[in-house]
């Protein structure tokens, strides 16, 4: 009896090692640490990211950039175009157990439409977001207004994600504490060490749309038991493990390694993004020098995609000058207003510094050292020295910059004058989705700037959806753009990411997700 028994106890411990082992748990390397946890507060792309695992969205954009149904299960417009009426999908449940109802969604939009640029301006036109029952709320316009749905399923920072009403009914300018979605990955905050790594496990009470999932829509089945997102910033480190197979993937892979990964045995190298992504330099517009449009302008001529790229990228095969502020190849790209800009131009830069009465006062900027858009960080800093600027580069890893870049003291004072970060090119497509682009004084995007002709150009979009007005009124803002900077482009890439050969069915889309991502042994 005692050896019958001693024969099931060691079946059973091999029971579970054997379950434990059939787990699917992927390590990856994202573009940086994860020390902000709130999608909303900030735009940050890691953020951004981190959101996508843990929460769900009302709508979503596919991969033909057409918004469909999320969350959602239907919705309708009334005849004269002022009232949207969305109805929730059943099986809709909170990682606490909770269903979620149209109270959550409507505190979870008001929250967004409070941060977000585009949400601002969606809630500028907004009389009233109202429950009207348990899986169904109203949306009800001043007047009309052509990009509902284009907010509702905006794709990228920020992204309006469904959160629990009590959690949405924090204050905009306050961080969330309690991170429960209703996505198809659980946060694990005891597990989370910033630093260190970041684990999500799947949540089994998710009920996937029964679409195919097709870019951020569909649906969203977690195959995986386990998400690590494994911090090290040393990048020749990451490199070697993912070649040695410790790691599964490298979000943001440094180009100049993507030979040596290419030429590796069990890795594989996919662009994940064919839209392409955007180097770009923010203004502070606050304070000093760049508060003087004037001095941006001084800016603009200094700097150079060419050099920017050449650094940050280093390849033809994956970089493209582009001064369109709205994407090149899209339905809105133009070069009106910056045809003689971003070339490097630094005598026409010295020329505008003493026009303006340029006093020597210096660029803080601040440089990432841990991301790819830090690396273009030091060709900025060289090019505006060269056109006459005076520039001190504040160099620290990516977390830190976010949390700088969000203080609005002078910059003698902890604030800041400029950074370089990247822009999705979803995240510029039109005036209305583009932050970068916003000029509502205090309510705009980090850097803050104001300008009321910017503004009504962003409401006058807003309003219209004949095609050929919307491409007139963004040829307009882009040509203000150039007046009143608010950003200068530093040129367009692609970044392909680099996975084990073993891991298969990532969605090309804007974000980096991990549903519908399988793991072979």
């Amino acid at each position: 009896m005692r050896a019958l028994m001693r024969i099931l106890a060691a079946a059973a411990v091999l029971l579970a090692a054997g379950a434990a082992s059939a787990q699917s748990t992927l390590r990856v390397v994202m573009l940086s640490d994860l020390k902000i946890l709130d999608p909303i507060w900030t735009t940050a792309y890691i953020v951004r990211d981190h959101g996508y695992m843990v929460y769900d969205t009302l709508l979503a954009m596919d991969a033909q950039l057409a918004v469909k149904p999320q969350m959602a299960d239907s919705w309708t417009v009334s005849d004269d175009k002022l009232t949207y009426t969305f109805v929730l999908r059943d099986g809709l449940t909170f990682h606490d157990g909770q269903p979620v109802t149209a109270e959550d969604c409507v505190a979870s939009l008001k929250r967004w439409g409070a941060r977000d640029a585009m949400g601002q301006k969606l809630m500028q036109f907004t009389k009233e977001l109202a429950v009207v029952d348990a899986k169904t709320f109203t949306l009800t316009l001043k007047e009309p207004y052509g990009m509902v749905l284009e907010s509702l399923g905006k794709p990228s920072s920020s992204v309006p994600f469904i959160m629990p009403k009590r959690i949405a009914e924090t204050p905009p300018d306050k961080q969330i504490s309690e991170f429960v979605g209703s996505g198809p990955f659980v946060f694990r905050k005891e597990l989370w060490r910033p630093g260190e790594k970041v684990v999500y496990e799947k949540f089994p009470g998710y009920k996937p749309r029964p679409e195919s999932p097709s870019g951020l829509a569909g649906g969203k089945t977690a195959y995986l038991d386990r998400v690590e997102w494994v911090v090290l910033p040393d990048y020749q480190t990451a490199v070697n493990a993912l070649i040695a197979g410790e790691i599964d993937m490298i979000q943001q892979p440094p180009f100049d390694m993507l030979p040596l990964l290419e030429a590796s045995k069990g890795v594989k190298i996919v662009d994940l993004n064919p839209l392409g992504t955007h180097f770009a330099f923010r203004f502070n517009t606050l304070h000093k020098p760049f508060d003087d449009p004037r001095i941006r302008q001084a800016a603009l001529y200094a700097l150079s995609q060419k050099d920017a790229l050449g650094v940050g990228v280093g390849n033809p095969k994956f970089e493209k000058e582009c001064k369109a502020l709205f994407g090149c190849g899209t339905p809105l790209a133009t070069l009106k207003g910056w045809e003689d800009k971003l070339e490097g131009n630094s005598a026409k830069s010295k020329e505008l510094l003493k026009a303006a009465g340029y006093d020597g006062t210096p660029v803080v900027l601040l440089h990432a050292t841990d991301t790819s858009a830090g690396v273009v960080a030091p060709v900025a800093k060289a090019l505006l020295e060269r056109g006459g600027f005076k520039v001190d580069m504040v160099s620290t890893d990516w977390q830190t910059v976010l949390a700088r870049r969000s203080r609005k003291e002078a910059p003698s004072a902890g604030g800041w004058s400029a950074f370089t970060t990247t822009l999705a090119t979803t995240d510029i497509l039109d005036p209305v989705v583009s932050f970068f682009t916003g000029a509502a004084c205090e309510k705009a995007s980090i850097g803050w700037p104001c300008d009321e002709k910017i503004e009504k150009l962003r409401d006058d979009f807003a309003r219209t959806t004949d095609p050929a007005k919307r491409k007139e009124i963004a040829e307009a803002l882009q040509v203000r753009l150039s007046e009143y900077p608010t950003y200068a482009p530093l040129g367009q890439f692609n970044m392909p990411v680099a996975l084990r050969t073993n891991v298969s069915g990532n969605m090309e889309a804007p974000a980096t997700v991990f549903w519908n991502v399988k793991k072979t042994n």
